[in-house]
């Protein structure tokens, strides 16, 4: 694989990172160099900023409001954004229903929502997960029976991540329990305004309320709401999660991380009489975690010049969500490794902004613990490592 950028692809190297300089939000940026916590305004702000520009949506069809980029260009913005102190792009609405919505919704839903979407109008949250049925997506029991010109539905969703802030939820309901699992599933828009809806918190073990249960009794949605056919929401789904695997691999911003823990580690250790990276078992563990990491950014380039191909991604997203939830957890033990005690100290309300103390120790410490214990579940969540390892098993490997 040719790596070399030709002169048109380093010039817009440089006018990607020119302007996320010029246009990052100084309070933002402030925000998530501090590890502060970002707001949904925050998040909102910064996507209609890059979506002036129509660098919202990289991935998406030129005719949705997709820029047309190449599989390097798309490679080049990626790796700019993560390596800029920049919140996240909210993947919900962007990199999981939109290419549903392009790809199987009518005409009618198209013009409806995916405006919506770039403006971020709509904030969205993902319904897949229920009490019981996590990685066993199948066995869901959100039931959504039709009536008239709605279906009406009852159930609950669980692990449903900025829930609190979502106008609208992508759920999998079932529609018919007399067939194979698989085959009774729909996939239907819920306007999370409807009456019926709760939204309750679930607080994570770093202190965190990112991740909701959301209670749906005898909500109305009207029938239009469907996406595709009735019974389709199980292909509609799988789709879906390919494209999630692939975010999740999150390489651009490890990297940055990784350099993030090389500064920390070059800095002179109180007392101890010289810098952590003089230490060789440290230096080895760093080395090991970069090598996966770059490993697995060259799976990322093959697979994404395979989607700009026209080729969606399939089961060997798999491997990119199992190997990049691994760096992530990896990274997060070096900081804490490299921090030291330092972590110890955690002080949920020194990440509101505002807080005007100072912090106990460097101001890199503070995050080390949260972060640490918040992303003990990225090897869970969009589908467990386990269930992907049996995927790849039987998708790829034949098994």
């Amino acid at each position: 694989m040719d790596l070399a950028f030709t002169a048109e692809e380093r010039a817009f190297q440089e006018d990607v990172r020119s302007f996320i300089r010029d246009n990052l939000p100084d309070d933002i940026r402030h925000k998530v160099e501090t590890g502060k916590t970002v707001e949904k305004d925050d998040y909102v702000r910064w996507q209609r900023i890059l979506n002036g520009r129509g660098w919202l949506v990289p991935n998406w069809p030129t005719e949705y409001g997709g820029p047309g980029w190449t599989a390097a260009q798309k490679y080049i913005f990626a790796t700019e954004l993560g390596a800029s102190p920049s919140p996240r792009l909210i993947p919900f609405g962007t990199s999981m229903v939109g290419p549903v919505i392009y790809t199987f919704g009518n005409a009618e839903q198209k013009a409806h929502y995916l405006p919506r979407i770039l403006s971020s109008e709509d904030w969205w949250c993902q319904g897949y997960s229920e009490p019981g049925a996590g990685s066993d997506l199948a066995s869901l029991k959100t039931r959504a029976v039709r009536d008239g010109d709605h279906y009406v539905v009852n159930g609950s969703k669980t692990w449903t991540t900025l829930a609190q802030y979502a106008d609208m939820m992508f759920c999998l309901v079932r529609t018919d329990s007399e067939v194979k699992p698989q085959q009774g599933i729909s996939f239907i828009l819920i306007d999370m305004n409807s009456p019926g809806i709760d939204v309750r918190p679930i607080v994570t073990i770093d202190g965190g309320r990112e991740i909701n249960t959301v209670f749906l009794d005898d909500v109305r949605v009207p029938a239009e709401n469907l996406i595709g056919e009735e019974g389709k929401g199980w292909t509609y789904a799988k789709f879906l999660l390919g494209h999630e695997r692939m975010n999740i691999a999150g390489v651009p911003t490890s990297k940055r991380k990784i350099a993030d823990i090389k500064d920390i580690a070059r800095a002179e250790a109180d007392g101890a009489g010289g810098a952590l990276m003089d230490d060789m078992t440290f230096r080895r563990k760093l080395a090991e975690t970069e090598i996966k990491l770059q490993a697995l950014e060259y799976a990322e380039l093959r697979m994404l010049a395979a989607e700009s191909a026209g080729k969606a991604p399939g089961a060997e997203a798999s491997l990119l969500k199992i190997r990049g939830t691994e760096v992530q957890q990896a990274i997060t033990e070096l900081t804490m490794e490299a921090v030291g005690y330092y972590a110890n100290p955690y002080v949920a309300e020194s990440f509101q902004a505002g807080w005007n103390e100072d912090p106990i120790g460097p101001a890199y410490a503070g995050p080390a613990a949260p972060v640490y214990f918040n992303w003990r579940k990225s090897s869970i969540y969009g589908g467990s490592n386990e269930i992907q390892r049996n995927i790849i098993a039987k998708m790829v490997l034949g098994l």
